[in-house]
């Protein structure tokens, strides 16, 4: 598993339930893999932000005559893209696949053939020194910079950058599909933005009889009008693949699916194959669903794939109880159980014993009971 070079100092430990004891972790997207050798054959995709992302230097997002969403670039934009294709003849090696512009920042895939002589981030490097150059000469055009040496310039991009390393069959396409479609995701974000933006503390109180409230905490995104649904429904699968849970797994998608036409919602932390099955069933049949989820936001986070699609149509909302890490983690038991107790608790129909058995003996079957 790739390690990521951080920093630890002297921090105090705190307890997170449903983890333990860990220290607070300042993330970053931006951290290099310590194990990965940037200077041999790869694929890449990087994203550079720029500096100051309160203007849309690099161009502005419109409507073409067809209706779709696309970049146009500014001049200085322009300018930029052009720095990319320049890298490639500077340096045979490096294939610039694709390169999207944004208004305030960019993303690139780049094929690395053969081993270069440097670091990959020093060519980054020497991309944005030369894109600074058009921006200083933009910036003294306007009457915006002084002569040179009265003041430090400011530069373009941001310091670093961020970077998605190939790994897998089939990941390039989908590097090359998410650069191609930013203007149109971005666009809709534009459009929903209440929607896609992070809530970092999300109260939901639950009521309950005869004891005191209980009182959650999320990070949120998505459309969280969902809580208030009237029927909110908890679906919990068990993990066994023997037939009979398989069956029983098919009937708990049919009974979710005909509950979620009638305006219910799905509530799971999609844990379980069959969790996950039923929670795709439903966002493909366009029905509202609220996951749970192990790991927090990030920064500028934007849900992925389908979500995001659910996301824009007000069908979907993530919730996270635990904070955001960047390390790839495994679930622990104590985490599943913790969430499933969230699900069942957020749910106006939590799932039980009794309901699995009455859906079974409804359906003619005998499921298993293996967890």
């Amino acid at each position: 598993m790739p390690t990521f070079a951080t920093t630890m100092d002297t921090k105090e430990p705190s307890y997170i339930e449903g983890i333990g004891w860990r220290y607070e972790t300042e993330h970053s997207m931006l951290r290099r893999m310590n194990d990965h050798d940037y200077q041999s054959r790869c694929i890449y995709m990087f994203t550079l932000t720029l500096a100051d992302r309160s203007q849309p230097l690099l161009g502005r997002l419109a409507i073409d005559d067809e209706g779709t969403p696309r970049l146009l670039p500014s001049p200085l934009g322009r300018r930029v893209a052009g720095e990319w294709q320049a890298l490639s003849r500077e340096y045979p090696q490096v294939d610039v696949m694709r390169l999207q512009l944004m208004e305030e920042h960019l993303h690139v895939v780049v094929f690395v053939r053969q081993r270069i002589p440097k670091h990959i981030g020093k060519l980054i490097g020497i991309v944005k020194n030369r894109c600074n150059k058009h921006y200083w000469q933009m910036l003294t055009e306007q009457g915006r910079l002084a002569p040179k040496g009265q003041q430090t310039p400011p530069p373009l991009f941001s310091e670093n950058f961020q970077d998605t390393i190939l790994s897998h069959e089939g990941q390039l396409k989908d590097m090359i599909r998410y650069v191609e479609d930013n203007p149109r995701r971005a666009m809709t974000k534009r459009s929903h933005p209440d929607l896609f933006k992070v809530v970092s503390e999300l109260n939901v109180t639950i009521p309950a009889q005869g004891t005191p409230e209980q009182r959650l905490t999320f990070a949120a995104i998505g459309n969280r009008w969902l809580l208030d649904r009237a029927v909110r429904m908890q679906v919990r699968c068990h993990r066994s693949d023997s037939p009979e849970n398989l069956q029983l797994i098919a009937r708990q998608k049919e009974y979710f699916l005909d509950r979620g036409q009638k305006g219910g919602v799905v509530v799971s932390p999609c844990i379980s194959a069959g969790e996950k099955e039923i929670a795709r069933a439903a966002l493909d049949a366009k029905q509202p669903l609220i996951v749970l989820m192990e790991n927090g936001f990030p920064p500028l986070y934007k849900p992925p794939g389908k979500y995001f699609e659910a996301c824009a149509e007000g069908l979907l909302l993530m919730l996270a109880p635990w904070p955001y890490h960047m390390e790839r983690r495994t679930i622990t038991r104590q985490q599943c159980l913790a969430l499933n107790d969230m699900a069942a608790a957020l749910s106006t129909e939590p799932w039980t014993a009794e309901r699995e058995q009455s859906l079974k003996e409804q359906r003619g079957g005998n499921g298993s009971e293996d967890g």
